[in-house]
């Protein structure tokens, strides 16, 4: 039984290419370059390697599907014979992926409305998401940003990196760059190194991030020479994306620890999948190895309302069961933040269970990961932070109209409206016809003979 287990979560290290690939030179076989030369794309390449189903291979050769590219390493990691593999079922299609379903949104965080400047989405107040390709080393069945991910038609270049920068340069509050796309990895090295240059330049940048499923999909990416020069732009900070524990294979592990010991901290997201991940062992698993190997799990995403991906949903409630099957029963660092990415722009918002049960001006009552309900005393002589005389908070940049509910809680607004409130609660002085306060209730004749409101 255990070595069922090993054989299903660790593929084994290979000395040479596997099948079909046995003629192919090992030096070949972990050129990050030849992988992407080689992907598979069609029904052809593919059944090559597993064993399709019928509705995948009609999901292949459908019209309008979105671009289907898989590394010959990532191949190699699927199971043949299991249409339900979890690598399979990310980047294989299915004709459930041609279904519509409700509140699909082509932009579902509403990423374009966000951007100032081509390629640039500043949604929140201190930090931006700078695109920077729309290539990655194989594409996930899922992907949030599907309507311009895979698109031969829509890339971006050095005029794009330069609006970019510039806008950067000229936005002093932004102090957190993440760089993504698709995937950065992809980028020629000399051109993702201009853009950290770059972003070096700028002094107000204090951290640049890198979000990449290539250690994942490609894992001959993560070179010596790569960490080499990610290296000089440090604080430098890497996010992985994994979702199953059958991805950390044995190549993954030697990229994670030529990144590590780089001195790049990683952290790992996740997006929560139906059939492939939505279940709290699966996910425990996961943030196991994932620590094991020096990433620190960082998010757990509610699958985002992307066309072509209803398929791979769930209830949110499964994510709630999730977290209570993490927090009390795994390492604190080993948990990660589940969070909805709020539709229409609304920006990632946190969802955990209740542990807050009540509070009193004395007392807080909350519940621990066991049931247990316990009292923790309010203090009775606390001082309050006097904000006039901190130098931080004297230092502190304003966020406008961003400043929300700690806004609120500082002093700074007294209330939030929603839009149109204001006139939605506009009372104008002339009578209100009964005709609209009570349609359809009164015959026309009485409506016409009721003068007074003490005639109603």
């Amino acid at each position: 039984m255990n070595g069922k287990q090993v054989e299903l979560d660790e593929p084994p290290g290979r000395s040479r290419p596997p099948h079909p690939w046995e003629d192919v030179e090992i030096e070949q076989w972990n050129d990050w370059r030849w992988q992407l030369k080689h992907r598979l794309s069609t029904v052809e390449d593919l059944a090559r390697v597993v064993n399709l189903t019928c509705e995948e291979e009609a999901a292949l050769q459908a019209p309008g599907c979105f671009r289907v590219g898989v590394t010959p390493y990532l191949a190699s990691v699927m199971d043949p014979e299991d249409p339900c593999c979890p690598i399979r079922r990310q980047v294989i299609p299915s004709e459930q992926e041609l279904l519509g379903f409700d509140g699909a949104l082509t932009d579902s965080l509403s990423e374009d409305s966000h951007s100032p400047v081509r390629g640039l989405v500043h949604r929140y107040p201190d930090r931006v998401l700078m695109l920077v390709t729309t290539n990655c080393a194989s594409y996930c069945r899922f992907c949030t940003r599907s309507r311009i991910v895979g698109d031969t038609h829509v890339q971006f270049g050095s005029a794009q990196y330069r609006e970019q920068l510039a806008y950067i340069a000229a936005t002093p509050q932004v102090r957190d760059v993440l760089i993504s796309g698709g995937d950065p990895l992809l980028l020629a090295p000399q051109v993702l190194e201009q853009i950290l240059r770059g972003l070096r330049a700028i002094p107000h940048v204090e951290v640049i991030r890198i979000g990449t499923r290539a250690p994942v999909f490609l894992p001959q990416r993560v070179t010596g020479d790569l960490v080499t020069m990610l290296r000089q732009f440090h604080p430098l900070w890497m996010n992985i994306h994994f979702n199953h524990p059958k991805e950390i294979t044995p190549e993954v592990r030697q990229a994670l620890a030529l990144l590590a010991d780089g001195g790049i901290p990683l952290g790992s997201q996740t997006v929560l999948l139906a059939g492939i991940n939505d279940c709290p062992n699966v996910i425990k698993s996961l943030m196991h190895q994932l620590v094991m190997n020096r990433v620190r799990p960082y998010y757990l995403y509610q699958c985002d309302l992307v066309p072509g991906g209803g398929h791979f949903r769930t209830p949110v409630a499964k994510g709630i069961e999730i977290m209570e099957a993490l927090r009390g029963h795994t390492s604190g660092f080993a948990v990660p933040t589940f969070v909805i990415d709020a539709p229409e722009g609304g920006g990632k918002v946190p969802m955990l269970p209740n542990y807050l049960l009540s509070m009193s001006e004395s007392r807080t009552v909350v519940r621990n990961y066991e049931g247990l309900v316990s009292t923790y005393r309010q203090p009775t002589d606390y001082q309050p932070h006097d904000a006039g005389s901190c130098h931080y908070c004297q230092e502190r940049r304003s966020e406008g109209a961003q400043e929300g509910i700690a806004g609120l809680l500082s002093g700074q607004a007294s209330t939030i409206a929603p839009e149109g409130w204001g006139g939605a609660h506009h009372r104008d002085d002339a009578p209100v016809p009964m005709s609209m306060i009570l349609p359809g209730l009164l015959p026309v004749r009485q409506k016409a003979a009721l003068k007074r409101p003490e005639e109603w």
